[in-house]
């Protein structure tokens, strides 16, 4: 008997070590798979993507998701990108010295100059690995950029806010874009009213000299638009409504007698204009203008203000100086 209990005491013991065993295996099991299968539960970390694919006039394009040398073609590309922060390696330009808002920024941007076929070699030489251009400047030359680096062409807009939002949607920047255009709409309204105050009903002219003409601008142009429209400057009456500009002889420029002239020079390195521009000072017709007897000459440099009315840089900037001139008019 004593045998038996000792025997089934025997077994109890064994059957106990083997469930206990069971058990521990058991939940080893599930630390084990818990631990493996649980990451998945939750979203991985993965690195960021190397490329982006854009959907461009010449179908679907592959470019750097975050490309640190970029190349944007036309004289207004540079300055686009660089309102969305980023600094072109090389641009085109039509002055020989970038306008000052651009020295700084600039300083290391190689420059190009400006023609009718992009300069290939310098392009090459930059190293880009995006090229940004609008179809209407560079679809010729597609095929050789592309071959120098991935090149998107952007379509031709009339307005340069389109301009800069179809650049940001290249470069990811779509929230940057819309807080540039927002800041410049705001920066002009307080300058309009503003303005209001210091001009009043008092017409304002703006004008440029050219070396072979001297252009009048109406609000229906860009440039005109943005001194007329966007900063409220009356315009003259005698303006005809249907031209978006004029050009007019220095003999016709009394027709047009403003209380104040904005005087542009073309490019102010540009001996011809140089000429031209003294020719007008030097004119007995136009010393006898209202606006040239009061001293209500504003005198703007031409690189300056080159891309006014189509870039949100050249427009701020130039807001900055149209207030000034007009706050300190003798």
């Amino acid at each position: 008997m004593k045998r038996n209990v000792r025997l089934l005491t025997g077994l109890m013991m064994i059957l106990l070590v083997l469930i206990s065993t069971a058990c521990a295996a058991a939940k080893t099991e599930t630390n084990t798979t818990n631990a493996t299968t649980e990451p998945t539960s939750q979203p991985s970390a993965e690195a960021p993507a190397a490329e982006r694919v854009i959907n461009s006039l010449k179908g679907d394009i592959t470019i750097p998701a975050d490309p640190k040398r970029v190349i944007g073609l036309s004289v207004v590309y540079p300055e686009f990108l660089y309102a969305l922060g980023v600094t072109p390696v090389a641009v085109q330009n039509y002055h020989e010295e970038y306008p000052s808002y651009l020295e700084e920024g600039f300083k290391d941007t190689v420059k190009m100059g400006i023609a009718q076929t992009p300069n290939f070699e310098a392009i090459l030489a930059a190293a880009p690995d995006l090229i940004i251009a609008p179809i209407w400047w560079s679809d010729k030359d597609y095929d050789q950029l592309s071959k120098i680096a991935p090149t998107i062409l952007l379509p031709e807009r009339d307005n340069w806010k389109d301009e800069l939002r179809d650049i940001a949607g290249v470069l990811g920047k779509e929230s940057l874009a819309e807080t540039v255009i927002t800041d410049l709409q705001t920066k002009e309204t307080a300058a309009k009213q503003k303005l209001d105050t210091l001009v009043g009903d008092e017409t304002v002219m703006y004008m440029m000299v050219m070396e072979k003409e001297i252009i009048i601008y109406g609000e229906t142009i860009d440039r005109g638009s943005f001194i007329h429209e966007r900063l409220g400057l009356n315009p003259i009456k005698e303006f005809p409504q249907a031209e978006r500009s004029i050009s007019i002889s220095l003999e016709k420029i009394p027709e047009y007698n403003p209380d104040h002239i904005i005087l542009q020079l073309n490019n102010e390195f540009n001996e011809a204009i140089q000429n031209r521009y003294k020719e007008l000072l030097d004119s007995s017709l136009w010393k006898n203008m209202t606006a040239v007897k009061n001293n209500h000459v504003y005198t703007m440099a031409g690189k300056e203000w080159f891309n006014l009315g189509m870039s949100p840089l050249a427009d701020s900037y130039a807001i900055d100086e149209v207030l000034n001139v007009f706050e300190n008019k003798q």
